[in-house]
């Protein structure tokens, strides 16, 4: 999902992409069927439906992120031809930046700094493709029910309540679209039941969409700086995190290397952005994440936990290492993740 923090959580924004004409036309068809005619589908079917929607349907439109007071707000366009995925996502609120996604491949565009970075996409977790998991999965950990039914945008939606079984995640309330299962809205609920955080459309069209429409809207980068981020595969040997909530998986081991020019200011400050190497562990139970990042200890650290809406993050030193841990869970949780993290070097 879209959060803030995302310079500690270094996950890549992932954004979809691509295009041909009789897929369109037959995505065009199936998007256009009567609403009127589409009956209303259990828990399961929505979920299944919704797991794949977002990769493989024609769509833009426009939505609000709602964290508390703050609102933020996001113009999304995705093309899909059968094989490949075209997407462009325009954040419109506060400092202007464009991400284009073509498969795994990410331009971004950031005119503030005129900067083009590219790199690969690392989770495939963005609004409105959040679901990685099936029904059955998500029923380990998840009390599944069907709710209300909703006007969202223009669409007849029906919603899914996730009540979790245990304290370490959260709860959620799905809205989704009745005829092609795209995933319309999604609140993070707290154990009461209290909505607290939100992102939902507010502007739609499902079915035909210009290929043009996923064009950068910077047609000139001439003089720009390109940054090119180093993502690779890694094999984390030694490091192992024994308090995972039950259900959450290994789902990525990466090194990248992240540029100092990041980072905010801090005591650390170094006369010059210099360039390091960061390892992160993803895991997940198929609706939240959970990622460890590691890197060596450096003068300056103060170990701090922060929230942030659903988001909690905690920085520590373990050793010689510096450790933050980042999760869409609550604050027991990110803490028993926290607490037993072990690196053991290899005999």
């Amino acid at each position: 999902m879209h959060r803030l923090l995302l310079l500690l959580r270094l996950v890549a924004v992932g954004f979809a992409v691509l295009v041909a004409a009789a897929q369109a036309q037959t995505t065009d068809r199936t998007a256009s069927r009567s609403l009127a005619s589409a009956p209303q589908r259990d828990a399961a079917s929505l979920l299944r439906a919704a797991r794949t929607a977002a990769q493989r349907l024609n769509y833009a439109g426009t939505f609000v992120y709602q964290q508390g007071s703050q609102v933020r707000s996001s113009r999304i366009t995705h093309v899909f031809d059968g094989r490949n995925e075209l997407e462009k996502l325009e954040v419109l609120d506060g400092v202007a930046r464009e991400y284009l996604r073509t498969n795994d491949e990410i331009v971004a565009y950031l005119p503030q700094s005129r900067t083009l970075r590219m790199e690969k996409r690392v989770t495939q977790d963005v609004f409105p493709a959040i679901i990685g998991a099936t029904p059955a999965e998500l029923a380990g950990h998840y009390e599944i029910r069907s709710g209300t039914s909703e006007r969202i945008a223009g669409f007849e939606a029906d919603s899914v309540r996730l009540k979790p079984k245990d304290r370490l995640r959260y709860g959620y309330a799905l809205w989704i679209e009745r005829a092609t299962g795209l995933l319309l809205r999604v609140q993070t609920l707290d154990d009461k039941g209290e909505v607290i955080e939100q992102i939902t459309f507010t502007q739609l069209d499902i079915g035909r969409i210009d290929r043009s429409r996923v064009k950068p809207g910077i047609a000139d980068t001439r003089g720009w700086r390109v940054e090119n981020v180093v993502i690779k595969g890694a094999d984390l040997a030694g490091w192992s995190v024994r308090g995972l909530p039950p259900g959450f998986r290994k789902v990525r081991e990466i090194r990248r290397l992240v540029s100092d020019r990041d980072k905010p200011a801090s005591a650390e400050g170094a006369a010059a952005p210099a360039t390091r190497e960061v390892s992160q562990i993803v895991f997940s139970d198929g609706l939240a994440a959970i990622s460890v990042f590691i890197e060596p200890m450096t003068q300056g650290r103060t170990e701090a936990s922060v929230r942030q809406g659903a988001m909690h993050i905690v920085g520590k030193r373990q050793g010689d290492f510096w450790l933050t841990i980042v999760g869409e869970v609550p604050s027991e949780a990110i803490r028993q993740v926290a607490t037993s993290i072990e690196f053991k070097l290899a005999r």
